[in-house]
């Protein structure tokens, strides 16, 4: 029975007489049908994590800056946080843990749960003998999940964003989260929908590579993982740093630090990030430099991380419908057989 045939049947069971079906409209609410709990998990883990933002930005924030100013903590070298401040800090680690983690649980989903495990029970070739052509299948298969998530993740982004702007004071006055720190980093900006999106098309690959559940669930989590590892890693390779020279070890710098060390008189750099006095144990250095991002780079940063997310994540797509096509000889009719 075809998806459009599934929606006259149940109009006719209401009473009434059902509207037209296109093909589109019913791939859309078949997909939605079936991985409604997974949708319900999003849409509840979205919702929860926009409340912990929001109450971080407003009230949180409110009472932990008050409890700062109360403790007297702005005369004094050492400040002990209190309980204001712990639930504050609670909520804000759990709004970016989500956005950080979400890309490699929507990896695993996708492989798993989306892909890997309809080829592995035959659900996917009864659709496409029925009224779906499988390149049609597959681009329900990923813009239905991808409008989804990428609603989500803006949103939680924004609510970030309106966090970052709200705990200004209390970030200055503690020191805490740095723009550049592995968490704050693409939850502020838009790598982290880029690598949710990533995170989709490398899942929805590997079940159409593997055709079955577990292996593409993993190749999906474990995939994600270690592309997020590698872009914050190098991170500080994506766009020039800046570089400050001084006659004395004391350099004003503020930012991200990438090397630093000294210039000896040939005009030899030797990185020596542990060296914090003037002679830094060499007679010839004549001065120092550090290598840094500035805040002002937060933004090339992010762009640069994005295209590469949302490059890599074009060239997946592309490797799916072609590998799709050779799955099921051409695209016009499955092949017979079973998933392996």
């Amino acid at each position: 029975m075809s998806i459009t045939t599934v929606e006259t049947v149940e109009g006719a069971r209401s009473g009434e007489p059902a509207p037209p079906m296109s093909p589109t409209r019913g791939l859309i609410r078949a997909v939605l049908r079936v991985h409604r709990s997974a949708l319900w998990f999003w849409g509840l883990l979205v919702l929860l994590t926009a409340a912990a933002l929001l109450w971080a930005a407003g009230p949180g924030v409110d009472a932990a800056w008050a409890e700062y100013r109360a403790g007297d903590c702005a005369s004094s070298d050492y400040c002990e946080v209190g309980p204001a401040y712990t639930l504050y800090d609670r909520a804000v680690t759990f709004g970016t843990a989500v956005l950080a983690v979400a890309p490699v649980l929507i990896g695993a989903w996708a492989g798993g749960a989306l892909i890997g495990r309809e080829l592995e029970s035959g659900t996917a070739r009864l659709s496409w003998t029925q009224s779906v052509t499988p390149a049609r299948w597959l681009a329900a298969k990923l813009a239905v999940p991808a409008a989804l998530i990428v609603s989500g993740t803006v949103l939680l982004t924004l609510l970030h964003r309106l966090l970052w702007s709200s705990d200004a004071d209390l970030r200055r006055a503690l020191g805490t989260r740095d723009w550049f720190q592995s968490t704050t980093f693409p939850a502020n900006g838009t790598v982290a929908t880029a690598c949710a999106l990533f995170g989709l098309a490398l899942g929805v690959f590997a079940g159409l590579l593997l055709r079955r559940s577990l292996p593409a669930l993993a190749a999906g989590l474990l995939g994600t993982a270690v592309l997020t590892i590698a872009l914050q890693t190098n991170r500080h390779l994506l766009w020039p740093v800046e570089t400050l020279v001084s006659k004395t070890a004391e350099r004003d710098w503020t930012g991200e630090l990438v090397d630093r060390g000294f210039v000896t008189a040939t005009g030899e750099r030797v990185s020596d990030v542990a060296c914090t006095d003037d002679s830094c144990g060499r007679a010839d250095a004549v001065s120092f430099y550090a290598d840094f991002h500035p805040s002002s780079h937060f933004w090339p940063l992010q762009l640069v991380e994005t295209a590469i997310l949302l490059t890599a994540t074009a060239l997946l797509v592309l490797a799916s419908f072609h590998l799709l096509r050779r799955l099921t000889g051409g695209g016009t009719s499955p092949r017979t057989g079973g998933g392996a």
